[in-house]
């Protein structure tokens, strides 16, 4: 029997979302961040979500035969907290393919950054559109859907009924994309006036007509226990959207 239900998981707040959002509202043009993305850790805050989020994972976790994480280390480190000990039939997986959107030269730059000192890629992305606009030395949208489709053609076929994943917010959005299926005008839109926040979960269900939306970005778990509720768009490159 293949995968049919799956729940999306965001990682908690990240040091890198605080120092975006600081840089953001400062008006800087770089973010404040000397660790690569991949080591980037939780925030305090985020470490009190992923936390909060073991309570969902002691309701659920029974019913979760895989677990897969990004192996960046924000993605790790939410895992790790959220399942506490809380027993797992197998070790979870960690794969590349589900890692963040590489950003390329427009690694830490703010909506200022971006505009100041890349104008071109600005204007490029503006005519590209978000979804295939690709920084040079990074992704386009695109280009994570298609190492995600290649992911989930490896792993939905498997013998195990439900899964979660752990990852990040264009991870997710993207998953969905694939799934749902939406094309790039519906993702666009539903991306625009939808954020994944920090330790949410989103489920998705297979059904004989393919797979339903249950729940988008849930924080039921963090609001019942009291941990605070971030929105960090993860989008460091938003001026031209």
């Amino acid at each position: 029997m293949p995968v049919n239900r799956i729940w999306l998981v965001r990682h908690g707040e990240s040091e890198g979302n605080v120092a975006a959002s600081r840089a953001e509202r400062e008006g800087a043009a770089v973010i404040a961040l000397d660790t690569r993305d991949a080591d980037v850790a939780l925030s305090p805050v985020g470490v009190e979500q992923a936390r909060a989020l073991r309570t969902w994972m002691r309701s659920t976790g029974s019913s979760i035969d895989e677990h897969w994480v990004s192996p960046y280390r924000r993605a790790r480190q939410t895992l790790a907290l959220a399942l506490g000990d809380v027993a797992t039939a197998s070790r979870p997986l960690v794969d590349e393919r589900l890692r963040d959107r590489e950003l390329g030269i427009l690694d830490l730059l703010t909506t200022r950054g971006v505009l100041e000192l890349h104008p071109e890629e600005a204007a490029r992305r503006r005519h590209l559109g978000k979804f295939f606009h690709r920084p040079p030395g990074g992704e386009s949208w695109a280009d994570v859907a298609l190492r995600l489709r290649s992911f989930l053609a490896e792993h939905l076929d498997r013998p195990v009924d439900t899964a979660l994943l752990v990852a990040h917010d264009a991870v997710i959005m993207l998953v969905m994309y694939i799934l749902l299926p939406m094309d790039e005008a519906e993702l666009l839109a539903f991306a625009a006036a939808h954020t994944v926040r920090n330790a949410s979960v989103t489920e998705l269900v297979r059904t004989d007509d393919g797979w339903r939306l249950v729940a988008f970005s849930d924080v039921t778990h963090l609001e019942n226990e009291g941990a605070d509720v971030t929105v960090h768009s993860g989008e460091a490159d938003a001026p031209h959207r």
